[in-house]
């Protein structure tokens, strides 16, 4: 019996050594090695300090928590960018909240812009997504943003669309998904550029 109990509690304390120490460690230094930045949380930095994170959204509003016209908006939240509760609405396509939601999402997206009453809007302006959090929008969001970032900050709409063409990712491996902007790293660089 002490023997079985001794082999039990050996191995306990191997496996524990090995799964829970040893191989964390290889991993982490092996991301690491391979992607610094990422392995890190795609921390982003101005001035030397972290602003956020390139992987989790966040709001650019004002104290009263309307949008800063000088600052690219990014997908709305169901939420509020709460890292901690990551989520969606789990309001179904029909529903009359969503809709409605939508619906106000949709007029106060075309009046911070200046968009007309029948201008399109992408999808991504005006609904949430699965997390909350996605740090990124289309170009289409970008580009219907771009005359009003440019007013706000006295740029030549030509310089905020070359900002926006160069923050622009392709999609994954060439093939999946779709071209995006990130829109901390979008902000990051309007803000060192108009500050110098």
């Amino acid at each position: 019996m002490r023997r079985v109990l001794r082999t039990a509690v050996l191995m306990l304390l191997s496996m524990s050594v090995l799964t829970g120490l040893a191989y964390p460690l290889v991993l982490t230094g092996v991301i690491d090695a391979a992607l610094p930045g990422r392995a890190h949380g795609s921390l982003v930095r101005a001035d030397g300090r972290v602003v956020g994170s390139a992987l989790i959204a966040q709001p650019f509003l004002d104290s009263a928590g309307r949008p800063l016209p000088q600052y690219f908006q990014p997908r709305p939240s169901a939420v509020h960018y709460d890292a901690m509760a990551s989520g969606g609405s789990n309001l179904g396509p029909s529903n009359p909240a969503l809709l409605a939601a939508t619906r106000r999402r949709v007029a106060a997206y075309r009046a911070l812009n200046g968009l007309a009453p029948g201008t399109p809007v992408p999808s991504d302006a005006v609904t949430t997504s699965g997390s909350g959090l996605d740090p990124d929008i289309s170009i289409a969001n970008a580009d219907l943003q771009a005359a009003r970032v440019a007013r706000a900050r006295h740029l030549p709409l030509a310089t905020v669309r070359g900002l926006i063409a160069r923050a622009t990712q392709p999609r994954w491996l060439g093939i999946l998904g779709e071209p995006v902007v990130n829109v901390l790293e979008l902000n990051v660089s309007l803000d060192r550029l108009t500050r110098r």
